[in-house]
């Protein structure tokens, strides 16, 4: 297809990014280190951490992971929530020429077990909330090295023991775990000051994270995103938000978590790059504290998805905040509803931009001009550097306004998923592009729009949730013949999962079954609705037909992730 889209950039948007050869995640940070040294780089329940800091303590910890014989593609998993340590550990990992592998810390045993099995990380450093679930799926891990830390390890003496009493004896919010071995993160960053270390040379080839993302078998699988894949992204989003934000001055709110790609990317490593401070929230769904953090510091940009920004509003503290600071609300991760958008603009005098993109792209594909006021819909423009591809099922291009799959070709799309050929050639075209499995369409002024997803997959308050791992999960009961699992409308979290049950115990009920559920799955992907019947829908060879178990008349939406 056409580029069209170029002549709808905003002024000041090139058409192509220029990235520098060398560029790697680790060289973004240490220029930005070194820039805006004295500047805060990330606040955290009071506690604040200056670019400077950020640079020695990534050092003293890429210092520890090279005296115990970590270095150079080996995997490093990061199981915490918005922490302080967090990105510490990741630029960390990073400088030490390790790759990181980011974990939910909601994850279940089981699921933590594959994706630590899988990735055949090394090393992991995990809060002390979670380090349960990880003491039982580490038998069947390459884990040699253990780093525990806490709520309040870097918060000072004093606030760091009170949040963690709080945290441990009044909320109880720990529970119990043993891990011979394990040690504590501040012990091995004061190792690490002590430790001799030398920058890694890296490359744009060089992998920097393996980040999980469901399969079309519903097992988990990572795409594999180079410093090369990330860099040219950050360099994207960099490009697009340029004439919108001033450098070395502007203040965004991390409330989604840093563990999930749209995070990473926008908050972590984009505002890195314009020397911004970056308000970590530990808890989004806290929304009387989440507000009140928000109204301690002139925030001047915002990212989150719509159940996000509905509890917000719906808040009405939020609307005495002040928002003479803001400059840009980006929204992606699912879809954002039009009365949504119309009533954040109506409150906070400022438009809430849309975007979209996958894991496997870094994710940003296309976002919306920051300026524009009025909801068309849009998943937005291509962004820099970036080709769109309208096919049908036959893999011929459509024409302006006509649908079809969208696929995505530039610098930021993965090579393919890590140890699977199999799910890599499903997914790439041979001429290079990225099948996403979304239907959409692209407008005369070259507008992205977002029709519906090709597969099942379910989206629940922007996160995915592939039906063949709840099927698997809820057939795993001793009472259950054969289930489906469907996405239907959810006023809180968009969609919720339903589940379609053939009995094999006729004393089976849904309390029973979602109980069961909870042990197998995290918490957004445990059904919330169940019926049992007595046959499902099949084709002639015997497959369940999970379309034609979704409402007949389920109302029409805007769609759009990121």
């Amino acid at each position: 297809m056409e580029p069209i889209w170029q002549k709808s950039y905003p002024p000041g948007v090139p058409a192509q990014i220029e990235l520098d050869p060398a560029a790697t995640l680790v060289s973004i940070a240490r220029d930005s280190c070194r820039q805006y040294a004295d500047k805060t780089a990330y606040l955290s329940m009071g506690k604040s951490l200056t670019y400077r800091e950020l640079d020695r303590l990534t050092r003293d910890f890429a210092a520890w992971l090279h005296a115990n014989g970590l270095g150079r593609g080996d995997r490093v998993a990061l199981m915490m929530p918005n922490l302080l340590q967090y990105p510490i550990c990741l630029f960390g990992a990073l400088r030490a020429g390790c790759v990181v592998v980011n974990c939910n810390p909601l994850y279940t045993a089981h699921e933590l077990e594959h994706q630590l099995a899988d990735s055949g990380a090394r090393a992991i450093v995990v809060a002390d909330n979670f380090a349960a679930t990880l003491q039982q799926a580490l038998p069947k891990s390459a884990i040699e090295r253990v780093l525990v830390t806490s709520i309040g390890e870097l918060l000072g003496p004093v606030k760091g023991r009170l949040v963690d009493f709080m945290v441990r004896r009044v909320k109880r919010m720990v529970p119990a775990w043993s891990i011979p071995g394990a040690q504590r993160l501040g012990s091995a960053l004061r190792a690490g000051r002590d430790a001799p270390f030398s920058e890694v040379p890296l490359t744009q080839r060089d992998l920097a994270c393996l980040q999980y993302t469901g399969g079309t078998t519903g097992v988990a699988k990572a795409a594999m995103l180079t410093h090369g894949n990330l860099a040219a992204n950050v360099t994207q989003a960099h490009t697009w938000i340029r004439p919108w934000v001033r450098e070395g001055q502007e203040c965004i709110v991390t409330a989604l978590p840093l563990y999930h790609i749209f995070a990473l990317t926008a908050n972590c490593l984009t505002f890195m790059k314009i020397g911004a401070s970056n308000l970590l929230i530990i808890n989004p769904r806290d929304i009387p504290g989440l507000i009140k953090e928000m109204s301690k510091v002139p925030v001047s940009a915002f990212t989150g998805v719509n159940t996000l920004f509905n509890a917000l509003l719906n808040h009405p503290d939020f609307a005495k905040l002040d928002f003479s600071h803001w400059r840009m609300t980006l929204g992606g991760g699912m879809a954002v509803q039009r009365a949504v958008a119309d009533r954040w603009l109506a409150v906070t005098g400022k438009s809430l931009a849309q975007a979209y993109g996958l894991t496997e792209t870094s994710p940003a594909v296309t976002i919306n001009p920051l300026d524009v006021q009025t909801f068309t819909g849009s998943i937005g423009l291509p962004v820099s550097s970036t080709e769109i591809s309208i096919r049908n099922d036959e893999g011929e291009e459509q024409g302006v306004g006509e649908a079809g799959e969208i696929c995505v070709r530039g610098p930021q799309v993965t090579q393919g998923y890590w140890n699977r050929p199999d799910e890599t050639a499903l997914v790439m075209t041979p001429d290079g592009f990225l099948r996403t499995g979304d239907i959409g369409y692209v407008d005369e002024a070259g507008y992205v729009f977002l029709i519906d997803r090709k597969k099942d997959m379910i989206l629940v308050s922007g996160f995915n949730v592939y039906p063949n791992e709840v099927e698997d999960a809820a057939a795993l009961h001793p009472g259950v013949r054969e289930v489906a699992a469907i996405g239907v409308p959810d006023e809180r979290s968009g969609e919720a999962v339903k589940l379609y049950v053939i009995r094999k115990d006729p004393n089976l009920d849904a309390e029973t079954l979602i109980a069961h559920c909870r042990t197998q799955l995290t918490g957004y992907k445990v059904p919330r609705y169940i019926e049992f019947r007595d046959e499902l829908p099949r084709t002639n060879v015997g497959k369940i037909l999970r379309r034609e178990l979704k409402p007949a008349a389920a109302p029409q939406k805007d769609t759009a992730g990121a």
